[in-house]
């Protein structure tokens, strides 16, 4: 600096105040414009002071801009710049030995320190002033003020990684930095908060106002870990800004940052909250909560409380502006869910600790869903088909779904017509109802259903809330929408409820069968009756053994328990019990579900039914072809012995009778030749069970027999559960003296080989049946014969003993429940695969067309043409086959496999099986 200009200053700071005021016009513009050509750090904090200490004071506020802040803060700005790179530049060098260097550090962090107090002073100034400033009259101080407060924070937080472990040396000096930067930024908020622009405001001023709110974002993002006070303030003084001026900045901010760092924020005090708690319960901090780390986790919950609600504000006021983060409300969602119970990945914390966790994030996640609801996109990301989702995301996303249908009978139609029906356009994104959403999702929770989870029931008559399972909670809810769900979006129900009968997983299934009993039940009369004959329909559409029909008839069974008197005997009008098609539907109604007189009635059409099948068998020579159609006679009457009430019932004697009779044409040879017998000597076995103590005791004798010769061969599952069902009625019984030593041996070597199954189902079945025939039978002999393997015996004292095996550890338990989904979900995709043409779809069909008139039924074949029809198929695949081969013999491709051979053989086994039932009928 010249001699000229140092004697300027040296004059200068000799005034008065009044003679800085009368000089201000002359002497200001000198020096603004030797700060601006001044080179060293020192002439420019020399004139800065001058400048703010001596002169700004009597300038005033319009004047502010014009003549003192856009000349002399943008050079701050780039001094203070020039100081950080000097210390970036250096510090690799410093130690505690190299005290030149530490003192230049020193020196310069101080030279920070004095631009800060220059712009404080500044901002002081402003602030003195009554009225609130104009933008215009200011721009240049928060825009550099913002600067050097983001470049400070900065150093800041990277001190220990920039010092390089000499932190020590500048401790002091950064510790005054940041107070100093603090204090700068405090004093700023308050300038600008007193600013107020109107719809008038210029363009430049509204890009100011943008630039002001993007800087403090940026701000945001650095100070997170530094302050917590700070770093709230500065958020709240954001959204205010954003909301206060929302009409002019809306189209301008960068919402999809605002958003994100509001979500990362959230998520961030959510995760350090937890961690928090989870270390105190493990240190046993119970008992202390007024222990330094439980108050430094209520700061951190309350934080997280702060995010929370910010965020569920900036949402509400900006969403349309958001559309495109749907995806990402979804996954802050699912994300925040997942950290509570009773998602399987949350911790366990204390219960005082976690409630005020959960009163903090997880509460004002249902104002966030509100504010969702009415946004397209976002409903097209939760009802998305085909959704791939994490593990741990599976429950959150049902009890999502859950939650939005419970919230919607609130919303307009419009919000309505987004969420029940799904996409209907094909135009559309493709979107699932919401009904069909939930089962789906509700499959998908596997493990949660079989761990299980437990959530908060509903309050019924003033008693306490209790938990219940997933599946009760969902149904409960799912009940709570159908109660008042309007009219339009029944048939989508309908469909739904179809669907969800119709898929593999059974527990899904039995969600929509006790759905579609509460909707019968809370619906109309009339209703009931137009569901029952349409599930009949579906029923008596499935040709083949299914597990649509399993799911259909469990579901049919329910529905008839529900109906009035008079529609029942409608019911059986249309499904006449005499005709054998009828029969399958028959098979899954329970008669003590009828009214007394409808019971008689189809009781008496059954037996009659059963009488002239089985006398039709007979005079036709008792043909292998026939047994079928003898079988689903048996399985009606199996169907009316289970709905008697009473054991003096009518029907039972001509049921023993017919029972006896079959038992008679029951030969053990047959049954270990033809497969077709083992179904009906399942029946009768069942039948037998019932009827047990009218059956004479030489056709016990006969079913023991024949029961010996199956069951010590590879046999169905099904067939070993209806032994077992008979070998436990057996109790019921005394064999007479006569037929006891072959009786009760024969008897004691069933119990030991079903006692013995490894299938862990099945051998809990031997256990309960063998149980209940203990606790009945008068020959005790059979208990003690029944258990000569001391492993078998072991098993069974430690059943009766209720003597629990070793318990399985929780997390191991937990892997093996995942493992399983993964089979069961491979089966359930296969079962679909294979099962979704015929039955499936003819059931659907029927459900379409139910409320229209019955088309004439397509011309049935005829035994020929069925027969034709499949040795076609034979042939066709034998020839495509010969084709393979002998390409792959007459080229140098692989070979056919190894295992070729013996799948022919067994082919031509079974050629020679068909021909020889074939002859023998």
């Amino acid at each position: 600096m010249s001699q000229t200009n140092t004697s300027l200053l040296d004059e200068v700071v000799q005034w008065s105040q009044e003679t800085c005021r009368q000089e201000l016009k002359s002497v200001l513009p000198k020096l603004t414009s030797l700060h601006f050509e001044a080179d060293r750090w020192d002439d420019h904090l020399r004139i800065l002071k001058i400048i703010t200490e001596m002169f700004l004071p009597h300038i005033g506020l319009s004047e502010l801009e014009e003549e003192c802040f856009s000349k002399i803060l943008p050079k701050a700005v780039t001094v203070f710049d020039s100081m950080m790179k000097e210390i970036g530049n250096h510090v690799g060098e410093l130690s505690s030995q190299n005290t030149e260097l530490c003192a230049f550090l020193r020196n310069t962090l101080q030279a920070m320190m004095q631009v800060i107090d220059v712009l404080s002073i500044c901002v002081r100034h402003v602030g003195s002033f009554e009225e609130g400033p104009c933008l215009d009259a200011i721009r240049s101080l928060p825009i550099c003020i913002l600067k050097i407060l983001r470049e400070t924070f900065q150093h800041c937080k990277d001190s220990e990684t920039v010092y390089c472990g000499r932190l020590s040396l500048v401790a002091d000096l950064l510790q005054g930095l940041f107070k100093e930067a603090y204090l700068l930024q405090k004093g700023l908020l308050e300038v600008l908060d007193k600013i107020s622009l109107d719809s008038s405001a210029s363009d430049e001023e509204v890009s100011d106002i943008v630039t002001v709110i993007h800087s403090l974002l940026d701000i945001c993002s650095i100070i997170s870990n530094l302050d917590i006070a700070l770093h709230a303030n500065t958020w709240k003084f954001l959204i205010k800004q954003s909301l206060k001026y929302q009409s002019l900045v809306e189209e301008h901010l960068h919402h999809v940052e605002i958003f994100n760092s509001l979500s990362d924020n959230l998520l961030a005090s959510l995760h350090s909250s937890v961690e928090m708690a989870e270390q105190m319960k493990l240190a046993g901090l119970q008992e202390s909560l007024q222990s330094p780390e439980y108050k430094l986790f209520q700061k951190t919950a309350k934080m997280c409380r702060f995010f929370a609600n910010t965020l569920v504000h900036y949402v509400k006021e900006f969403k349309y502006f958001l559309t495109k983060q749907s995806s990402s409300f979804h996954q802050l969602y699912l994300q925040i869910i997942s950290k509570f119970p009773p998602s399987l990945c949350a911790p366990s914390l204390l219960t005082a600790l976690a409630g005020e966790l959960s009163a903090a994030a997880l509460v004002p996640m249902d104002a966030f869903l509100l504010q969702l609801l009415p946004l397209r996109p976002f409903a097209e990301v939760v009802l998305q088909p085909d959704m791939l989702l994490s593990p741990e995301h599976e429950l959150p996303h049902l009890l999502l779904l859950v939650n939005i249908m419970g919230q919607l009978l609130s919303q307009p139609e419009e919000v309505m017509q987004l969420w029940y029906p799904g996409s209907q356009f094909p135009e559309d994104t493709p979107r699932l109802p919401l009904y069909q959403a939930i089962f789906i999702s509700f499959r998908r929770c596997y493990t949660e259903r079989k761990v299980p989870v437990l959530l908060p029931g509903v309050m019924l008559k003033g008693q306490a809330q209790v938990e219940v399972t997933l599946h009760r909670h969902v149904c409960v809810q799912l009940c709570s929408s159908v109660a008042v769900l309007p009219p339009l979006y029944f048939p989508i129900l309908e469909r739904c409820l179809v669907d969800a009968v119709l898929q593999a997983d059974t527990p899904t299934a039995l969600l929509a069968t006790d759905v579609w009993c509460f909707t019968a039940r809370y619906g109309t009369a009339e209703l009931c009756l137009h569901h029952v004959l349409l599930i009949a329909q579906m029923v008596k559409a499935c040709s083949t053994r299914c597990y649509q029909l399993f799911h259909l008839g469990s579901l049919l069974k329910r529905m008839v328990f529900l109906m009035t008197p008079s529609h029942q005997l409608q019911f059986v009008s249309e499904f006449p019990p005499s005709k054998v098609e009828n029969l399958p539907v028959w098979h899954h109604v329970l008669l003590r579900a009828l009214s007394q007189d409808v019971r008689l009635r189809v009781t008496t059409e059954i037996i009659d039914l059963v009488q002239k099948v089985l006398m039709e068998w007979q005079d036709g020579g008792h043909k292998l072809g026939q047994v079928d159609k003898v079988n689903a006679a048996l399985e009606s009457l199996l169907s009316v012995l289970r709905g008697q009430s009473s054991p003096e019932e009518p029907c039972l004697l001509p049921a023993a009778r017919m029972t006896t009779q079959l038992w008679s044409r029951m030969s053990p040879s047959q049954l270990q030749t033809h497969p077709v017998l083992q179904d009906t000597l399942k029946l009768l076995l069942s039948a037998t069970a019932v009827l047990v103590k009218n059956i004479k005791p030489e056709t016990i004798s006969q079913a023991l027999l024949c029961l010996e010769a199956v069951i010590s061969q590879e046999r169905p599952d099904h067939l070993l559960l209806a032994a077992l069902e008979f070998l436990s009625s057996l109790g019921k019984i005394f064999f007479p003296p006569d037929s006891q030593s072959q009786n009760l041996l024969r008897l004691s070597n069933l119990f030991g080989v079903v006692l013995a199954d490894k299938s862990w189902l099945l051998h809990q079945h031997a256990l309960e049946a063998f149980s209940y025939f203990a606790e009945n039978t008068n020959h005790e002999e059979v208990i003690s014969q029944s258990l000569c393997v001391e492993e078998t015996k072991t098993k069974v004292v430690n059943y009766l003993s209720k003597t629990l095996n070793s318990q399985e550890a929780e997390e191991s338990r937990l892997q093996r429940l995942k493992q399983e989904k993964l089979v069961i979900e491979q089966h359930n995709e296969k079962l679909e695969s294979k099962e979704s043409g015929s039955d499936k779809q003819a059931a659907e069909a029927e459900a379409i067309t139910e409320s229209e008139p019955s088309p004439k039924r397509a011309r049935q074949e005829t035994s020929a043409e069925e027969y034709d029809r499949y040795i076609q198929t034979a042939q066709s695949s034998l020839k495509a086959l010969q084709a393979l081969v002998e390409g792959k013999a007459n080229t140098t491709a692989t070979p056919p496999p190894s295992w070729l051979e013996a799948k022919l053989q067994e082919l031509t086994t079974l050629i020679s099986e068909i021909t020889s039932v074939r002859h023998s009928t």
